[in-house]
């Protein structure tokens, strides 16, 4: 697999981004519909929703890309204030285009901003239709507000079953063209392990690629690093109804997202819990799950509902 760099950028997440809809990982609907998008040479108004690190962004980047289009990136969870809506997104939307196509505007991680810049972006919309489309991008399309909703084209980036193996291949073959690239010596069944692991997340797979060749190799010893074993002294610790330990490990794994603990959890629940706790387990998880999508604090949201499980179910 051939592979496009931007060779100035140092993150493999950067460096390799894809530039084209083509080389875009992406179910084979999904596809057809950009490409179709592209083939008219305009897009309208978009929202697409899906979980970090599917490709949002980058395939809004690939659209505007092949139809020409000038266009700004904005990030909504650092700058997504009035403020940015009444200058920046204004005086870009106003201005003529300098090609055929109309400008772009996308506002990344768009559910991170306030509803005051939501609201306004409404009027925005409209008033531009003629010059300016907006594309946006986020984690929780349930925190858009339903007029932005309507003004746009709703994208769900998910999965099917028949799309997930072949999509899973399509990146570990990516991944390996990167690896060899940058001469790093690998053992392919780690690296499928690793793809496996983190799919669909292929931002979170790239960085722990970056990570773990380091080193300039990439083998069967890092698999320890990435098993279980941190899990064990989290359960040990709830299992023990120890609040300090499990505080402790929610601080020291801070960069773990509720939703992929969550789901560890509920993997494991069967070897945890006797059966007559996995119904109250499932709507613990499922409750917390939602909530951590609204928190600004993703370590209290984590620690409430593993307080909750460890104070409350019976354990094996």
């Amino acid at each position: 697999m051939s592979i496009v760099t931007f060779p100035n950028e140092f993150l493999f997440v950067e460096k390799y981004r894809p530039k084209t809809i083509d080389d875009c990982v992406l179910p084979s609907a999904l596809k057809k519909t950009f490409k179709d998008m592209a083939a008219s040479g305009r897009i309208g108004n978009l929202l697409f929703s899906g979980t970090a690190g599917v490709g949002k962004t980058t395939i809004g980047k690939a659209l505007c890309e092949e139809i020409g289009a000038e266009y700004i990136i904005i990030n909504g969870s650092e700058n997504g204030g009035i403020d940015t809506i009444r200058y920046q997104v204004r005086s870009f939307a106003s201005t003529i285009s300098l090609t055929d196509s109309k400008k772009v505007i996308i506002i990344d991680e768009s559910d991170g901003m306030s509803q005051d810049a939501l609201k306004a972006l409404r009027g925005s919309i409209e008033e531009f239709s003629s010059n300016c489309s907006f594309l946006f991008t986020c984690n929780y399309k349930a925190k858009i507000i339903e007029p932005i909703h309507s003004r746009c084209t709703c994208i769900d980036f998910t999965i099917s079953k028949e799309d997930k193996q072949l999509m899973a291949a399509t990146f570990f073959q990516r991944a390996v063209a990167i690896l060899k690239n940058e001469n790093i010596e690998f053992d392919p069944k780690v690296v499928a392990e690793l793809v496996t692991k983190y799919f669909p997340d292929y931002r979170r797979t790239l960085n722990e690629l970056q990570r773990y060749s380091a080193s300039g190799k990439i083998d069967v010893g890092i698999l320890v690093a990435s098993s279980d074993s941190n899990l064990d002294s989290l359960f040990k610790a709830m299992k023990e109804k120890n609040f300090t330990e499990t505080r402790k490990w929610v601080g020291e794994n801070s960069d773990i997202e509720p939703a992929e603990l969550f789901s560890r959890i509920y993997e494991k629940s069967n070897e945890l819990f006797e059966p007559q706790s996995l119904p109250q387990l499932v709507l613990i998880l499922g409750d917390y799950d939602y909530k951590s999508a609204f928190v600004t604090d993703k370590q209290i949201i984590t620690m409430c509902a593993l307080t909750e499980i460890m104070s409350s179910l019976v354990w094996k």
